[in-house]
């Protein structure tokens, strides 16, 4: 390896690590133009000019049934994955979340003797703490983004490197090159009416089972204008048999719509911290298939699932979880999120206080920084 053109291989399955991830190897590169990555990510990731093994659309598989339906091709990809870094011969690996498939990946790596770097910790927090065993013996270095995560890692006497939400560094980024309301709402034949967001995820799993429950929830709601979120990596083929319901569609636009927004209905992951770091009062849902719930509530070792409501500890935006995610209880959030300003008000005072607890930013850099100057001792 010359010192000047360190090679990094990245893997990233969903699009949240796919956004992490580019944002990541535009950091890289404004350090050392001359690095060669390889990766599993998106077309994010692809936009930072790495050249994509496996893309992000033919990788999530969401709950332990469609897992269970899935295996023979993860396990496919985990035998093509090992056989792919050895001819790279990256100077380190880069792991972002995904850890059903990454923690494998690090513990082969670590038996042939390559450098493990995790960013984006899995939620081992949340449940199978077990895997902490794996990540101690395995990653060489955990770069952290939660702010109760390295307490968490503390317990286990494993040391981690807090950096901040990489979600900071993306917004500041978006306000800089943001859009007006007017042009917004030309842009996407949008009226004047004010805006609720559905941003119903972006697994295939996710979209077929929660945004009909969502859409059925705004139905008839003449006071607002419905616009769904299309994820970056399904077609418009995925929505198009909604657009009959009287609802805008729109791509690659999520934080502009957002910045309009007057409530949101959320799939509960990434996208419930984003909405809540735009101010955006919101409801959070989720459903899977009722095998992958039960198994899940007998392993899962939080009281929340949204990151909001993780962070500070509390209940700050509602969770429709299961049994409770019915179009009739999420109507009657809203119709509390539009009728109750005090209400309003004081869930996004929660979401002031929870931005104060995540950082500076800077986080990209941060762990760029880390990743070349461990390549240089090396």
């Amino acid at each position: 390896m010359s010192q000047n053109n360190p090679r990094l291989y990245i893997i990233a399955g969903e699009a949240s690590g796919d956004l992490h991830g580019s944002n990541l190897l535009a950091a890289l590169k404004e350090i050392n133009p001359a690095i060669e990555t390889r990766c599993w990510g998106g077309d994010l990731m692809k936009k930072e000019g790495a050249t994509i093994v496996k893309h992000i659309s033919e990788l999530a598989f969401m709950g332990f049934v469609e897992v269970l339906f899935n295996l023979r091709t993860i396990l496919k990809n985990i035998d093509f994955c090992k056989k792919d870094i050895l001819e790279f011969k990256p100077d380190i690996l880069v792991l972002i979340d995904y850890p059903g498939f990454n923690l494998r990946i690090a513990e082969w790596a670590k038996n042939n003797n390559i450098l493990v770097h995790y960013y984006i910790s899995p939620q081992v927090w949340a449940w199978k703490q077990s895997r902490v065993k794996i990540i101690k013996r395995c990653v060489d270095k955990m770069y952290t983004i939660l702010p109760f995560e390295n307490s968490f890692y503390e317990k286990f006497d494993y040391s981690t490197e807090y950096v901040g939400h990489p979600l900071l560094d993306e917004i500041e980024k978006h306000a800089q090159h943001s859009i007006d309301k007017t042009e917004f709402l030309s842009k996407n034949n949008l009226s004047d009416l004010p805006i609720i967001a559905l941003l119903p995820g972006s697994r295939k799993q996710e979209i077929h089972v929660k945004l009909p429950i969502m859409l059925a929830a705004v139905k008839d709601l003449k006071t607002h204008q419905i616009v769904i979120a299309g994820a970056p990596n399904q077609s418009l083929d995925m929505y198009q048999a909604f657009e009959s319901l009287g609802v805008t569609i729109i791509f690659g636009q999520t934080y502009n719509l957002l910045s309009f927004s007057e409530l949101a209905v959320v799939t509960s992951g990434t996208a419930t911290l984003e909405t809540a770091l735009f101010s955006v009062p919101q409801v959070v849902c989720y459903k899977g298939s009722f095998i992958s719930y039960v198994i899940a509530r007998t392993l899962i070792k939080i009281k929340y699932i949204s990151l909001v409501n993780l962070i500070m500890d509390k209940m700050v935006v509602k969770e429709l979880i299961q049994q409770d995610c019915t179009s009739d209880n999420i109507r009657k959030e809203i119709s509390l999120l539009i009728e109750n300003q005090e209400y309003r008000d004081k869930m996004i005072a929660n979401y002031g206080e929870m931005r104060l607890l995540l950082g500076q930013g800077g986080a990209s850099q941060k762990v760029a920084n880390s990743l070349l100057k461990t390549i240089s001792k090396a």
